[in-house]
């Protein structure tokens, strides 16, 4: 199989912002690309989309571009000596502050922690590895009782379990981050740390249709609220670090599935990131349990799966997304790939658009279709045919180089910009000459074409024809 359904999205870095890297990258494997906005500078992420961009003019393949933002990540204060030593079951003194801290006081910049947290709450520092337990809150010093102990260090994360902070996702850095990414044409931005509904809103109304919104799901509380936030997104990462970290590991890949089956109930493109294949930051190849956990990942339907530090600042870039190409066609070509798709039910919406692309799933079956061509404006209608999971190829054909770019992050998908057709016969001559000249088809396949009537006007999806390459 040519074909791979499952999407690569690469995390550009050092090891992998060279033009000749990633034209490399993009020929072994990549869909997309990920600019992490917590490193470089604004100039760094400049060059690499006008690079991407010029990969995807010469090798005439839409590309995708996620900006993904920082967020606002929460750090304890530095110490007098560098670092304290937390033992177990002590108490320790977290004052609000910036000043040095001492073996029994912690400074923290965050008044938002002040405000809401209440004896019971939990706060894990250094990507979990320290835990302690708030027993009072006085509004301006936190008593906690130290549960897994060991070295603090100056400025290490802090992540709260069990509260919602009263603060936006987005940092003054990220707004003027977003505004830059914005003025490169970026399709996708993604936002760290979403806690409610709200949160998207806000990036929303910065946003606009300038760029679609992938929401990043670290937090319990975008759990708890996942179905109103997935609909205000237009996409979704499952962020397992920090997830990781404020939930119980167990929980992590019980999670994760109910996120990639409630965003591809709702056609939204999933993502799933962090600790794909981590080993290969500086091995050649990655562990057994890595390639089951990638495996895992596109059995259970995910639209892309994420390289990070592998690529960002790794030893083997190209090798990781080789790997990661072989380990995705391993999976779609086993003959019980398509068992999990054909026994899961999806809601449907009474509409043109929701008929057609549930037809196509059937038809593509039944008759052994090669591939759907879908005419599309804005890319929903590819969309709801990709989250349908049709066991073919999934053209999407729009006179919209953002909607191209876009949909290069879609399951199945396979984008392509082209001018709207004049009308019916003179679309027909077109998909026969794409049928063969563009995907390879030979005479006899079977095809089907998804269209509205008139075309090139949104929404209008109303036409399912099935043909045969001439």
């Amino acid at each position: 199989m040519e074909h791979r359904f499952t999407k690569i999205l690469a995390t550009i870095g050092p090891a992998s912002s060279a033009p000749d890297t990633l034209r490399l990258l993009h020929d072994v494997g990549v869909n997309a690309f990920r600019l992490n906005f917590s490193h470089g500078s604004h100039k760094d992420h400049g060059k690499a989309v006008t690079r991407i961009r010029q990969i995807s003019e010469s090798s005439g393949n839409p590309i995708c571009i996620v900006a993904d933002m920082q967020g606002p990540k929460l750090r304890v204060g530095p110490f007098k000596d560098g670092s304290i030593e937390l033992r177990y079951g002590e108490t320790v003194t977290l004052k609000l502050g910036d000043e040095e801290g001492n073996d029994t006081k912690i400074m923290v910049p965050h008044p938002e922690l002040f405000a809401v947290l209440e004896k019971g709450h939990v706060l894990k520092f250094d990507d979990g590895k320290l835990m302690v337990t708030v027993e009072s809150n006085s509004g301006k010093e936190i008593k906690a009782t130290v549960n897994v102990p060991g070295k603090l260090s100056d400025r290490k994360g802090l992540n709260v379990i069990g509260a919602v902070l009263p603060m936006s996702a987005m940092t003054e850095k990220d707004r003027e981050d977003m505004a830059f990414a914005l003025t490169q044409d970026v399709d996708y931005i993604a936002l760290s740390f979403v806690q409610t509904p709200q949160d998207v809103r806000e990036a929303r109304a910065i946003i606009g249709d300038k760029a679609g919104i992938i929401v990043k799901v670290e937090k319990p509380s975008a759990v708890e609220q996942l179905d109103e936030i997935l609909e205000l997104a237009d996409a979704v990462m499952v962020a397992r670090g920090d997830l990781g970290v404020e939930l119980p590991l167990e929980r992590v890949p019980v999670v994760q599935r109910q996120i990639i089956r409630k965003a591809r109930a709702q056609g939204k493109p999933v993502i799933v990131a962090t600790h794909m294949l981590e080993s290969m930051i500086d091995s050649p190849t990655p562990t057994r349990a890595e390639a089951s956990d990638v495996a895992t990942a596109v059995y259970l339907g995910t639209d892309a799966v994420m390289l990070s530090a592998e690529t960002a600042v790794g030893r083997h870039p190209a090798t990781a997304v080789a790997i990661m190409d072989r380990i995705i066609r391993a999976a779609e070509t086993d003959p019980e790939f398509w068992d999990y798709f054909r026994n899961r039910r999806l809601p449907h919406d009474a509409n043109s658009e929701d008929a057609i692309s549930h037809s196509v799933r059937g038809i593509a079956q039944m008759m052994s279709c090669k591939a759907v061509f879908g005419y599309t404006a804005s890319g929903s209608t590819v969309q709801r045919i990709s989250r349908e999971r049709p066991p073919c190829q999934i053209v999407g054909l729009t006179p919209s180089q953002a909607t191209a770019n876009r949909m290069a992050l879609s399951w199945g998908v396979r984008p392509l910009k082209t001018m709207d057709p004049a009308n019916f016969d003179e679309m027909l001559r077109h998909i026969q000459h794409l049928s063969r000249d563009y995907m390879g088809l030979e005479k006899g396949d079977r095809i089907m074409i998804s269209a509205g009537i008139p075309f090139g006007r949104p929404g209008s999806t109303d036409t399912l024809k099935v043909a045969t390459v001439d």
